[in-house]
C-alpha cells in the first residue's frame, strides 16, 4: 500500500487483539522450532525439556542446537523488521528496507573483510558491520539525492549499491579464498548452527537498539509528517533524523552479524502492521517486532523441513515471498 504518513488508522479489531494474536503466533512458532527438524519431537516434550532439561539426547538437541538458533531467529527477525519500519518512516518511502537500501550488503562486506583480516573479531563484529551498513546507506542516499529523491530512485540506488557490495564481497572471497572460508557460514543468510556465544555477542546490541527504537516512536511519527511540518512543531529534524537512521542501520547490521543478510523482512512486515494498525509508530513498532520475529522463526522451520535432513537457506525462502511483494509495491508508486 502507498505510504501515507497522515492516513487514518485501519483498526478492524482493538489494538490489544492484534498484539495477543501476534504473541500467540510467535509462541507457537517457538514451540514448533524447538520440536521439528531432522529429529522430530512432540512439542509438549520439547517445551518440557526446555523448562526441565535432563541428560537425554533430546534435551541436548533442544538446548544446544534448537533453542539458540530460535533465539537468533527471533532477534534477527525483530531487528530487521523494526529497522525497515524506522527507515520507511524517516524517509517516507514505502520501498525503504535495509536490504534494498544496501545496508545488509554493506554490513556483510564489512564482516567479511573483518573475518579475513582480523580473524578474532569477537564482540567487534557488530560495530564493524554497523560501519559497513552505515557507509552503504550513505552511498545510497548520495546517489539517489543527486537527481531528486523519490521512492523508486532511492530503491534503484540501493539495489546498485547492494550489487557493488556483493561484487566486492565476491572479489574478496576469490582473492583470499582460504581465509574467507570462515565467513561463508557467518554470512550465509541462515540461522542454522548458531550458538549461544554468537547470540551473546549480538544480543546486547540488538536489544538495546530495539528498546531505543520503541522509545523513539514519537520522533518517527513527527519526521513522517515531513521536514517542514516537523520544524514547525519545534523539532530538531536533523538530530532526530540522524538518530532514527542510525538506529535503523544498527538494527540491520546487528542482525547481519548474527545470521547474515536476510532480505525483505524489513519490507514486508512494516507494511502488514501499518495495514492492521495505521501509521502511528507507537502502536506499530512493537507489533512489527513480534511479527518480524515470528516470520524468521517460521521461515527457519520451513527451511529445515523442505529438504530434510538438508537445510534450505532462510534468506532464499523469504526472498521467494518478498521479491513479488517488492515488484507489486514498486509498480504502485507514482512517478
Amino acid at each position: 500500500m502507498p505510504f501515507r504518513p497522515n492516513a487514518a488508522p485501519r483498526r478492524v479489531w482493538p489494538v490489544v487483539v492484534w498484539y495477543i494474536l501476534a504473541a500467540a503466533l510467535l509462541a507457537c512458532a517457538v514451540a514448533a522450532s524447538l520440536a521439528y527438524g531432522a529429529l522430530n519431537l512432540n512439542p509438549s516434550r520439547a517445551l518440557g525439556l526446555l523448562l526441565r532439561p535432563d541428560d537425554s539426547s533430546d534435551s541436548l538437541v533442544v538446548w544446544s542446537l534448537r533453542f539458540p538458533r530460535t533465539v537468533a531467529a527471533m532477534l534477527a527477525g525483530a531487528g530487521l523488521a523494526v529497522s525497515g519500519a524506522l527507515l520507511q518512516g524517516v524517509t517516507r518511502n514505502p520501498l525503504a528496507d535495509p536490504g534494498i537500501l544496501g545496508v545488509e550488503a554493506g554490513a556483510a562486506l564489512a564482516m567479511l573483510i573483518g573475518i579475513v583480516f582480523l580473524p578474532n573479531l569477537g564482540v567487534w563484529g557488530v560495530p564493524l558491520a554497523f560501519a559497513g551498513g552505515l557507509a552503504a546507506a550513505g552511498l545510497t542516499l548520495a546517489f539517489a539525492s543527486r537527481v531528486g529523491l523519490t521512492p523508486v530512485r532511492l530503491a534503484l540506488s540501493g539495489v546498485a549499491v547492494a550489487a557493488l557490495c556483493s561484487a566486492l564481497t565476491r572479489a574478496v572471497q576469490l582473492l583470499f579464498e582460504e581465509r574467507a572460508q570462515g565467513a561463508l557460514f557467518a554470512l550465509s543468510g541462515s540461522v542454522a548452527g548458531r550458538t549461544w556465544e554468537q547470540v551473546g555477542q549480538a544480543a546486547p546490541w540488538l536489544l538495546a537498539a530495539l528498546v531505543l527504537a520503541l522509545l523513539s516512536a514519537r520522533r518517527v511519527n513527527v519526521l513522517a509528517l515531513g521536514e517542514d511540518v516537523a520544524r514547525g512543531l519545534g523539532v530538531n529534524t536533523r538530530r532526530d533524523l540522524l538518530l532514527v537512521s542510525v538506529l535503523g542501520v544498527l538494527l540491520a547490521a546487528s542482525a547481519v552479524s548474527l545470521v547474515g543478510p536476510i532480505g525483505y523482512v524489513g519490507l514486508i512486515v512494516p507494511h502488514l502492521t501499518r495495514t492492521l494498525l495505521g501509521t502511528d509508530h507507537r502502536l506499530t513498532l512493537p507489533l512489527t517486532a513480534l511479527l518480524g520475529a515470528a516470520l524468521v522463526v517460521l521461515a527457519d522451520i520451513a527451511a529445515r523441513l523442505i529438504d530434510r535432513p538438508a537445510e534450505t537457506p532462510v534468506g532464499l525462502l523469504i526472498a521467494a515471498l518478498g521479491t513479488p511483494f517488492f515488484i507489486w509495491l514498486a509498480r504502485r508508486q507514482k512517478g
